[in-house]
């Protein structure tokens, strides 16, 4: 069950030590962690957010602001998923022969990884590509593992470099800072790493799970990005042992959020989902998805898919609300449920 929001800091300061140390800078925290954490929030969006896009242009605005909302609520996975119809969709041929911007789920996946990337390691990391002609159109994310050079914070992400050590032995590492690291272990380069920081300013950095700024300390730390191939995939294709345990499909047809969460408290889940329509809505997601049309799921028997099934803005002044938009809403509105804050 999320945790109320309490933190205990202290200021660190690492001294400067060229090449194998630690970099020096004096802390000035912005980002202030929770309590440690293993639940997290994932959103499952739909390929139609940009099928309908006249130009890249379009397309890659499009994804920037679904990114810049998995940043602004601290989603820690994102989930496309594909909605078109099977006879629009690319074959395991023309997908192994593919090297532009014309599959929308490689599009999508593409530019969202782009984005979490740091961006100091995003030159090595991602080669020229179609996919990324318009990346001077995308938002900044500024998450906390993205590194300023006047803050200090007990984790880092770094990109091991082909460059020799003191002393020959261990992996030197860029982690975004004026002065290099090195760690003990051998990692080939160009690999991307989360080191844990050590608050001796002569001690060693050591890499971590990606997880553990978040399960360690409640730092927010990024999302990870997983494609699906429908729907029901979102659902069952679950990289978490148990799944997701509190699902939230949203419609224009579904219950108030009031109704449906009528108590201002934080739920109670281990793995949170939360799944947006594209212009035709999770109906129309569910009625091109073969595995549940053969169990009949389809119009409005999507709703049986979800443990809730909500409108997070009923009476809108406008016919149609973008899905970006239904994200930001629906997720200041849900916030409550994890943030007691």
């Amino acid at each position: 069950m999320p945790p109320s929001y309490e933190h205990q800091s202290k200021k660190r300061r690492l001294d400067p030590e060229d090449g194998g140390g630690a970099p020096g800078f004096r802390t000035q925290e912005r980002f202030r962690p929770t309590l440690p954490r293993d639940w997290t929030i994932s959103i499952a969006v739909p390929t139609s957010l940009i099928t309908d896009c006249v130009t890249r242009e379009q397309r890659t605005t499009n994804v920037g602001r679904i990114a810049r909302a998995m940043a602004i609520f601290s989603v820690d996975e994102v989930v496309i998923f594909d909605d078109t119809p099977a006879d629009k969709r690319m074959n395991n041929a023309d997908l192994d022969a593919y090297t532009g911007d014309v599959d929308p789920a490689h599009f999508m996946e593409h530019i969202l990884t782009y984005l979490e990337t740091p961006p100091f390691m995003r030159k090595v990391l991602f080669p020229l590509h179609p996919n990324l002609r318009s990346q001077g159109l995308l938002p900044s994310l500024d998450m906390p593992h993205h590194p300023h050079k006047d803050e200090w914070l007990p984790y880092r992400e770094g990109m091991t470099l082909d460059v020799p050590p003191k002393g020959g032995k261990g992996t030197v590492v860029d982690i975004g800072m004026p002065n290099t690291v090195t760690i003990t272990e051998s990692i080939p380069p160009k690999t991307r790493v989360t080191l844990r920081m050590p608050d001796d300013p002569n001690g060693t950095p050591e890499p971590v799970h990606p997880s553990a700024p978040r399960t360690g300390s409640g730092y927010f730390w990024g999302f990870s990005v997983r494609k699906a191939s429908s729907l029901s995939s979102v659902l069952t294709e679950s990289p978490y042992e148990d799944g997701y345990d509190l699902s939230i499909g949203t419609s224009e047809r579904g219950v108030l959020l009031a109704k449906a969460f009528p108590d201002y408290e934080p739920a109670n889940f281990n793995h949170l989902l939360v799944l947006f329509g594209g212009p035709r809505g999770l109906e129309y997601a569910a009625m091109n998805d073969p595995q549940l049309g053969e169990m009949g799921i389809a119009g409005a028997r999507t709703k049986e898919l979800f443990d809730h099934w909500v409108n997070v803005l009923p009476n809108q002044g406008t016919r149609g609300i973008r899905t970006d938009e239904a994200m930001l809403i629906a997720l200041t509105g849900l916030r409550r449920l994890w943030d007691s804050s």
